[in-house]
């Protein structure tokens, strides 16, 4: 238990707050939790001497390479695997806990992959990045159920979204259809962890990791027309929407990535969307099938994840950002109409998102939230300085009222909080 604990408790022992048998219970509790430190840090500090060793290894063989006969570089190059594989065994039958599992089966992983490499290498097989990375994933994907190590859940999500990135991004590349399949394979894995572990520190990175995949392998499943934004916009609808379930939305902000991404995703191409080319462009863009069905699947997730929480009602309040992949769906099957209506009524929904941001933060008491609400505007603003003929007075104006309403809303916040502590902990003037 650290000092700052230990000090806030005897300042309220002090004031009679509580008991001194309270804080002996307090006191017990954390030496209790206390005691799972040591093994955190050792199988961290475990995972990054095996990210160590490897390296390390890799660099005595790579010196020296060049002056080997060939079959001492098959030794070499089977020689990781081997000291992985005996890591990873003894972990497992001697039924050792995390902070051997994880070291070992983060050195094995990437054992894999030097062996594959090295194999390649002696014996001149053909191949590109992408055929190694999905052999390699192919070969390690199991590691993550048999051993039940985190290390290798990330690290399987690492691999996969550089194979689709790597496969996809390049000119003309096929769609990495596999992709799907190895990104799905992970989820029960995932799903296990938010039952068991919700609390735990991997499981807030895998919070961050788990959307952030698929946002930046999603590029290569379009064309890059228009209905690629609505993909998008679909994707990160679907991300707020699951960031509200009760595992997610209870946790503190900095653990829920997927109601932090999926809201500056929707604000970022919601951005985009009020500019006049993008409807110009979907008034006449082709029909792409591909393009359409993922941005149907992606939407239908979303209402889905809507659907339910309206359901469980956890839908206690209106928040728009729930609703804006919906709202600009609906202005998009209505393009044919002609896109004027759609660039205002996005201007319109962009501005209340901000207000609304600003409102959360009032209501919440969180000053993040309240600047990011004006930061939306301030962005909505500067796009619109841009891309239209308004007076220089004019746009002054603008951009004082702005500056001036950052002022105001954190006066009125910080006046708040004041009251607020004022009517837990009431003083006279004199007291304060």
């Amino acid at each position: 238990m650290n000092s700052k604990i230990k000090n806030e408790l005897a300042e309220l022992l002090e004031a009679d707050i509580i008991t001194q048998d309270t804080v002996q219970k307090i006191t017990a509790y954390y030496q209790t939790k206390d005691e799972a430190k040591p093994n955190r840090l050792f199988t961290i500090f475990g995972v990054l001497g095996a990210l160590l060793s490897g390296l390390g290894i890799i660099l005595i063989i790579a010196h020296n390479w060049d002056t080997m006969p060939k079959n001492i570089k098959t030794i070499f190059a089977f020689l990781p695997l081997i000291i992985g594989q005996m890591a990873v065994s003894y972990s497992f039958i001697k039924k050792k806990g995390s902070a051997w599992v994880e070291p070992s089966a983060t050195f094995l992983i990437l054992s894999v992959g030097a062996t594959i490499s090295l194999v390649s290498q002696i014996y001149n097989i053909p191949g590109n990045l992408s055929d190694f990375l999905l052999v390699w994933i192919a070969i390690t994907a199991p590691l993550m159920y048999l051993l039940r190590s985190n290390m290798a859940m990330m690290l399987h999500l690492v691999l996969i979204t550089w194979y689709a990135a790597a496969l996809g991004y390049t000119y003309r590349g096929p769609i990495p259809w596999w992709y799907l399949l190895l990104f799905a394979w992970g989820i029960p894995y995932y799903v296990r962890l938010q039952k068991q572990e919700v609390e735990s520190n991997i499981s807030g990175v895998l919070n961050w990791l788990l959307p952030l995949s698929p946002i930046i392998v999603l590029g290569t499943f379009t064309n890059g027309q228009s209905m690629g934004f609505l993909m998008y916009l679909g994707l990160f609808g679907l991300f707020y929407n699951l960031g509200q379930l009760p595992v997610f939305k209870n946790q503190k902000l900095r653990r829920n990535g997927y109601t932090v991404m999926g809201s500056l995703g929707t604000i970022s191409i919601l951005m985009i969307l009020t500019f006049k080319w993008f409807w110009e462009d979907a008034f006449q863009d082709p029909f792409a099938p591909i393009d359409t069905a993922f941005a149907g699947i992606l939407f239908l997730a979303a209402i889905i994840v809507l659907a339910y929480l309206y359901q469980k009602k956890l839908l206690k309040s209106f928040n728009l950002f729930q609703y804006a992949f919906l709202i600009v769906g609906l202005l998009y099957l209505t393009k044919s109409l002609g896109y004027v209506h759609n660039i205002v009524l996005t201007n319109i929904l962009v501005a209340a998102l901000g207000l609304f941001g600003i409102k959360i933060g009032i209501d919440k008491s969180s000053y993040a939230i309240l600047n990011y609400g004006l930061l939306i505007i301030t962005v909505l603003i500067v796009c619109r300085f841009f891309d239209t003929d308004l007076d220089f007075i004019f746009r002054g104006i603008l951009f004082i009222a702005v500056g001036a309403g950052f002022f105001f809303a954190n006066y009125l916040l910080l006046k708040k909080q004041r009251s607020t502590a004022l009517s837990i902990n009431p003083k006279t003037e004199t007291d304060a």
